[in-house]
């Protein structure tokens, strides 16, 4: 007579854990900073083996939602941190490189948040530009090689996406960038003039910047849209040559 596995019964118990810490957060009472219960006490409340608990544990860790230190002391432990764009972008990695999630997809939902950042920017008054600013400076150097470029590109991005105050779209922009970052750089390497597409992309983040300090949302939104897919086409990162979102 076959025997019945635990593997369901495993599964259930340290999916509870998560449960439970989910509740905590949602409820409140856990939040940035403070510290998770012990594997024993946590175990013992939920009545599930402590390995569950571990369990549970790595997958929070992953996610970027606590990290873990071993010994004692106040930094010992399982503790909320609240940047969980970390485990977003490695999750985000992951499903491109194993063609999960199509690189289309991926540009087309970049194409959405930045339009949108760049336009709410626009019509925010107390907008803080200061530090796309400087990496707009930094970018001018022309003894940059491509990937100090792009990397600062990234951070303009990432800058503007800060700036508008939404911590979702900014974790969701961390994610995304970073997961289609290889294909961004193999693009660089098909453009035959590097240099001329290098100032192409300064005068192009200048104006969107500019659009976004004289509080012209419309104009942004375009010119941040043109921005994003004129790279991508330019570097042949679509080649099928289809509209990455309707224009």
């Amino acid at each position: 007579m076959p025997q019945p596995t635990t593997a369901p019964a495993a599964q259930r118990a340290w999916r509870t854990v998560l449960e439970r810490i989910e509740r905590d957060l949602l409820d409140g009472v856990l939040a940035p900073g403070d510290r998770l219960p012990s594997e024993r006490d946590l175990a013992a409340d939920l009545g599930v083996g402590r390995s569950s608990v571990r369990e549970a544990l790595r997958v929070l860790e992953v996610m970027g939602l606590i990290r873990t230190a071993t010994g004692s002391g106040p930094q010992a432990g399982a503790i909320v941190i609240a940047t969980p764009s970390g485990g977003m972008s490695a999750l985000l990695r992951l499903q491109v490189a194993a063609q999960g999630f199509p690189l289309a997809d991926v540009v087309q939902t970049r194409l959405v948040l930045e339009d949108a950042v760049a336009a709410s920017l626009a019509t925010d008054p107390e907008r803080d530009l200061d530090a796309a600013h400087r990496i707009l400076d930094v970018m001018d150097d022309d003894a940059l090689t491509a990937e100090e470029f792009l990397a600062l590109d990234a951070q303009l991005h990432y800058a503007l996406a800060e700036a508008s105050g939404n911590t979702v779209i900014t974790a969701m922009m961390a994610g995304l960038r970073t997961s289609i970052e290889s294909y961004v750089l193999e693009g660089a390497a098909r453009v035959e003039d590097w240099a001329a597409m290098a100032d192409g992309l300064r005068g192009e983040h200048r104006a969107i910047v500019d659009a976004i300090g004289q509080g012209l949302p419309e104009a942004a939104r375009t010119l941040v849209h043109d921005h994003i897919t004129g790279y991508y086409r330019s570097a042949g990162l679509v080649p099928d040559g289809r509209a990455l979102i309707a224009d």
